[in-house]
């Protein structure tokens, strides 16, 4: 009922490491750090041509199968400009029989399913929502199968709130089938300084290449397992971004409309 590893003519796993709590729901499978009590990665199987359109559900629940101290609530999003950013996006998985996909709809309102984003960042066509629509309207157009891989870039600077560390980064990467071979691109998206005036901190985040605030970038697939850990041989070795023969490392492309990503 979850992701399909086999959606595609190739095998396409699940990037993982030890220690991840997997929950299956329809067409996605999220992968859980419940230290953080946030998912690490997310996985979800998108048909191109089979997608649906069905009332959006905001009935946001926790997930019963983890116990309440292994998933952030409600109790983080109240009261503040922090979004329940869907990590699986809505639109992603509701493809199908009427019936399945209006269960696609439903699972991705899972507080298992998403992660404290600010609003400038969650809302913004420029980036995080930006970025989704380009890659959902690609499988729409073409009819095209594709798996998509998003979660949080988590460090241990992250700062504190609400017993919560909140990830200043995320990251997405986009598989699919190109000319009988696999191929995939890769995604960072950054929040660190709309983050901090939430927080009323002044923390940056310090690793090179820096982000700027609230800013995408395509970047290596192979600089996103690095940075968090999660094993993702397949996906590194079809990245678009490598294909073209260059020397490392590879800069990070600050995107700002989609005909700046390389697809």
């Amino acid at each position: 009922m979850g992701y399909e590893s086999d959606l595609l003519a190739v095998s396409v796993p699940i990037p993982g490491r030890e220690g991840l709590a997997e929950l299956s729901y329809t067409h996605f499978t999220v992968s859980m750090d419940t230290a953080r009590r946030i998912a690490a990665v997310t996985a979800v199987n998108i048909d191109g041509s089979k997608l649906r359109d069905v009332k959006r559900s905001d009935n946001w629940q926790l997930d019963n199968r983890l116990p309440r101290n292994q998933q952030a609530g409600p109790e983080l999003y109240s009261n503040n400009d922090i979004d329940r950013g869907h990590l699986v996006r809505r639109n992603d998985p509701v493809w199908g029989p009427i019936s399945v996909a209006e269960q696609a709809n439903r699972d991705t309102f899972h507080y298992t399913v998403c992660a404290p984003q600010t609003a400038e960042l969650n809302q913004s066509k420029m980036l995080w929502l930006g970025l989704e629509d380009y890659v959902l309207e690609h499988a729409r157009q073409y009819g095209r199968s594709l798996s998509v891989f998003t979660g949080c870039i988590f460090d241990d600077e992250d700062p504190v709130y609400r017993d919560i560390a909140i990830p200043r980064r995320f990251f997405k990467v986009a598989a699919w089938m190109q000319e009988d071979s696999l191929a995939t691109t890769g995604y960072v998206l950054d929040q660190s300084e709309s983050l901090d005036r939430i927080l009323n901190q002044n923390v940056f985040a310090q690793e090179i290449p820096p982000l700027g605030a609230y800013r995408t970038y395509q970047v290596p697939v192979e600089d996103i397992a690095e940075v968090t850990g999660l094993t993702m041989p397949d996906l590194v070795d079809a990245d678009r971004l490598t294909a073209v023969a260059t020397a490392r490392p590879i800069e990070w492309t600050e995107l700002h409309v989609g005909s700046d990503l390389v697809f």
